[in-house]
């Protein structure tokens, strides 16, 4: 038996295709992790975020014949993951959307921080995630995989099936809508 672990993404994927059932595995050790932070980024309920993540993995399995191995296979699975993950929103088109591991980046509990600091930094949390829920969606989901899923621009168009260029821009006013509402909203 060949170990896998050590093949990469593309190869994996094609012995999947070929019937190995345990190859498919290896491909979800891999990107459960990411999935699972990415849908972080997207839904509040715990419990649609592992679902989705799961419907995700499904989706993967019952389209692997469609993905094609000279392709790379990361940006394939994030399509389907986007996807799942944008429907998840619009079911619920009043759950409000957060893309900041908030806990990350204001942890609490933090030994030598006074209760003025922590209150400054809860409202600061809330200000940050205000601000995510009022961008455009369009929006958001570029901010979501530059910043916290490290994707370049061409990994970006690729994912969400628009030009590179187009990428840029929304990145542009993305960030410009963030700030503008941010201004608006700490006035």
């Amino acid at each position: 038996m060949q170990n896998l672990d050590e093949e990469n993404d593309e190869y994996v994927a094609e012995m999947v295709q070929a019937g190995d059932k345990d190859a498919f595995g290896v491909l979800i050790s891999r990107y459960e992790p990411k999935m699972t932070r990415y849908a972080n980024k997207f839904l509040y309920n715990y419990q649609d975020r592992e679902d989705a993540v799961q419907d995700v993995f499904i989706k993967a399995y019952q389209n692997i014949q469609s993905f094609r191995t000279s392709e790379r296979f990361s940006p394939w699975i994030y399509r389907i993951a986007h996807n799942t993950f944008i429907n998840v929103v619009r079911k619920q088109s009043r759950e409000r959307v957060s893309f900041f591991d908030t806990d990350k980046l204001f942890a609490a509990n933090i030994p030598d921080e006074n209760e003025t600091q922590l209150r400054e930094q809860s409202l600061d949390r809330e200000v940050l995630e205000q601000c995510l829920a009022e961008l455009d969606l369009k929006y958001r989901e570029v901010l979501v995989l530059f910043y916290f899923e490290e994707k370049d621009y061409e990994e970006i168009a690729e994912i969400l099936r628009i030009p590179k260029a187009t990428v840029g821009v929304r990145l542009a006013r993305g960030r410009d809508r963030m700030k503008r509402i941010y201004n608006e909203t700490t006035v």
